[in-house]
């Protein structure tokens, strides 16, 4: 037995160990905690799978945007839980255990019997490679073989963040998302929250750059972004814009407003819609991931901030 199989034995061991204990722990920081690192360990899992590009997002959401803001929930929670907490009973837990159970039986049985080899898209992404000139595969299915999904998944982002907006009442539009946080000025968060941001802003970008030729992209390096945008907020020295902001606004709009704007050009001066030319087939989808970053970044921290509470006039 190799120290590699050692190493994915303890690893899946571990794995497993932390998502029970993560779903036995009653308190609700413990918890969050756990699932946290439950989300860094995955992390391994898929570079271990060769899937970097998923590894790199299962770190910068499970790990990063979504840590930082289940960890302040579960702070603000920790005064509201009461020691005699609701107790599931025994057959609601037994219930739980067989489906959970039959879920992971379910996929075991789908992944034994996948053809072998297994079903992939390299080949196509290494077809679509020459025309693009983008040497990352990932990248090549994402905005080339697939380039429509992408495009309505940011377009589902932004109408995410309008329907999160509605919620607010109507003399609430035009102000800020969320409440304002206030911290320590000199407290240990607000001290990260000066410290990480300029790295933050510095492996945003170049994960999002080097994601043309290796394992990266917009929306890892988006939500490592938006994950110092929550921190600086939440460490109080900075506060959400206002949704009437012209400039926030057109950072909304700024991924999908570029990515239909390169796919009706194909359709005007190409062969089909979102058909890159051979030529200014690279630049034009760098051009498309710069502004999806901007507006993945800005998506993800408002979405998080909350609907409009507060007026514009302080």
């Amino acid at each position: 037995m190799s120290i590699a199989t050692v190493f994915e034995i303890v690893l899946a061991a571990v794995v497993l160990g932390l998502a029970l204990w993560t779903i036995a722990v009653r308190e609700t920081y413990s918890a969050t905690v756990g699932f946290v690192a439950y989300g860094l360990l995955v992390s391994l899992i898929w570079v271990r799978l060769d899937a970097v590009d998923v590894a790199l997002t299962e770190a910068a959401i499970g790990g990063g945007l979504g840590g930082v803001v289940l960890l302040g929930a579960a702070a603000r929670l920790r005064a509201t839980e009461t020691t005699t907490a609701e107790t599931p009973s025994r057959m609601v837990r037994l219930g739980a255990a067989i489906l959970s159970a039959a879920t992971a039986a379910v996929l075991a049985v789908a992944i034994l019997r996948l053809p072998d080899p297994a079903p992939t898209l390299a080949p196509a992404a290494v077809a679509k490679a020459s025309a693009t000139s983008l040497a990352n595969p990932v990248t090549n299915v994402l905005m080339a073989f697939r380039a429509m999904d992408t495009m309505l998944e940011k377009i589902v982002l932004l109408l995410a963040i309008v329907g999160v907006w509605s919620l607010a009442s109507d003399q609430a539009w035009g102000g800020r998302p969320g409440p304002r946080h206030e911290a320590d000025p000199n407290g240990v968060l607000a001290f990260i929250a000066r410290l990480l941001p300029p790295a933050g802003i510095v492996i945003g970008i170049y994960i999002l750059w080097t994601g043309a030729d290796h394992p990266g992209g917009a929306f890892q390096g988006g939500a490592v972004l938006a994950s110092m945008w929550l921190l600086v907020i939440m460490a109080g020295l900075a506060d959400t814009p206002p949704a009437s902001s012209r400039r926030l606004r057109l950072v909304l709009v700024a991924g999908p407003g570029l990515f239909l704007l390169v796919g009706l050009g194909g359709l005007c001066f190409g062969s089909a819609f979102l058909a890159y030319p051979i030529a200014f087939a690279k630049p034009l989808i760098l051009g498309i991931e710069i502004a999806m970053l901007l507006t993945i970044a800005a998506t993800l921290a408002l979405l998080l901030a909350g609907a409009p509470e507060r007026s514009v006039q302080r």
